[in-house]
């Protein structure tokens, strides 16, 4: 007799738009087909969910991996394989790769080098800049594509558009949320001398003082009032920008990090120098309250983890030729669960900042919820478990993180990818299954040349 699932989780309690509710959920064909008493039901797989909470597969909207160009870093693979054992079931990969992302033919090289290599979801930004922006209302629609993505600031790479007419050029062509890097350049070359002259991490901040980030997020609003388009504000760090933003809420969603909710300077300088070191820096503890107050009041929408990883080698050398970035795709739902545990927000907001949020701000089809007809990408998590970050259990290839030697309680136990369980009490099972999302702009785009 034919088993109406092939994959049956039971016993846990979900987090479903209903609240928490203890049930099961079957899988068929790799969508969610029924939530409810399944018990007496076969499957050709079953997952044990008693004493876990069954969350929406997290979604991590901003990392680098690095690949093609740095494979000594990461590599598509190896970020993948990292973002699964962290729980997270889909990731949108960062255009500053060698080469930049920028083209039909660079999108499409990354989505042919991520076939049978990703072990999660995944979809990739366009680098929006002064070459392409022309093109830019195309290339946001191509298959595989979660957006554009802007350097007002420069990082690591070398996508910038730093100047208005520039963005606003960017800003003009397609309809499509922009994800922003906002940090002002101007003020970022002016000011490099002081972390040339004090040598030392600590001067991060200062160098890349409160004002470089307002006053290049108070522009890219004024730019997007002017043309009437979506932002996405990424890595928001201010007290000051926290304010602004909360009033063009109509304009701009909001993405924070867990390295700003969970270090502060001037302690975390002194204790890790170099590794924490990123753009936009850890600021002192009355900015990451002003994000723990604004993530409590709404303004937060979304949570990534912004995993960008260098060598130890690079890391190593003299501030401020080090790099800047650290690794977090593997870290970012421990850290957060750790928070929930500590009672800093609930599991049901977390939800909501790591699998509703980006699947509401990207326009994701089919993730973000469990939901009968959703795709079945789940994340198994134990609020229980007491674990310490460790080198071992890494797997960027990078080797290291700044929470190395931290406990953490609340943990992910299972992720299960496209209805199959790919990752079981930290250990990956079977072969990367992972596919590029689709979103509701570009579907709609491809329903209506069908109906042509």
């Amino acid at each position: 007799m034919t088993k109406p699932f092939s994959l049956l989780i039971q016993g846990g309690t979900l987090i479903t738009p209903n609240g928490q509710e203890r049930a099961d959920i079957g899988i068929a064909q790799g969508k969610i087909v029924a939530i409810g008493d399944l018990s007496a039901s076969n499957a050709d797989e079953v997952v044990n969910a008693e004493h876990l909470h069954v969350l929406p597969g997290v979604i991590d909207s901003q990392v680098h991996f690095r690949d093609p160009g740095h494979p000594l870093k990461e590599t598509f693979e190896s970020g993948t394989r990292a973002a699964v054992l962290g729980g997270v079931t889909t990731v949108f990969d960062m255009p500053n790769t060698n080469p930049l992302t920028i083209t039909a033919a660079e999108l499409q090289g990354k989505l042919d080098r991520a076939v049978g290599r990703a072990w999660c979801n995944y979809a990739f930004y366009i680098g929006g800049c002064a070459s392409n922006a022309e093109q830019l209302a195309q290339l946001e629609n191509l298959p595989g594509c979660c957006g554009i993505k802007v350097f007002m600031g420069s990082s690591t790479g070398d996508l910038l558009a730093a100047d208005d007419e520039t963005l606003l050029r960017i800003m003009r062509s397609g309809k499509r949320r922009v994800a922003i890097h906002a940090e002002d350049e101007a003020l970022l070359i002016s000011r490099k001398h002081i972390a040339e002259q004090v040598g030392q991490p600590t001067a991060h901040p200062i160098w890349r003082d409160v004002e470089t980030a307002l006053k290049a997020t108070t522009r890219i609003l004024r730019l997007a009032r002017i043309v009437g388009r979506p932002v996405h504000l990424l890595h928001i760090t201010t007290a000051e920008e926290i304010a602004l933003l909360a009033q063009h809420k109509d304009i701009a969603s909001v993405e924070v990090l867990p390295q700003h909710l969970s270090l502060h300077a001037p302690d975390c300088y002194e204790r890790l120098g170099t590794l924490v070191q990123m753009n936009p820096p850890i600021r002192d503890i009355s900015h990451q309250s002003a994000l723990w107050q604004a993530l409590r009041d709404g303004v937060i929408d979304v949570i990534g983890s912004d995993h960008a990883p260098h060598t130890i080698d690079e890391k190593s050398k003299p501030y401020p030729q080090s790099p800047s970035g650290m690794p977090g795709v593997q870290t970012i739902l421990p850290l957060m669960l750790n928070h929930v545990v500590h009672h800093k927000l609930t599991l049901e907001r977390l939800v909501d900042l790591t699998s509703a949020g980006p699947a509401r701000i990207f326009g994701i089809v089919g993730k973000g919820r469990i939901a009968v007809g959703y795709d079945a990408d789940l994340t198994l998590v134990d609020l229980k478990k007491k674990q310490t970050i460790d080198k071992t259990w890494l797997a960027s290839l990078c080797g290291w993180s700044p929470f190395e030697g931290m406990s953490i309680t609340g943990w992910p136990v299972s992720t299960i990818i496209n209805g199959r369980a790919v990752m079981l009490n930290g250990e990956l099972f079977g072969n990367p299954i992972g596919k590029p999302v689709s979103f509701i702009s570009t579907l709609k785009d491809s329903i209506m040349d069908t109906n042509a």
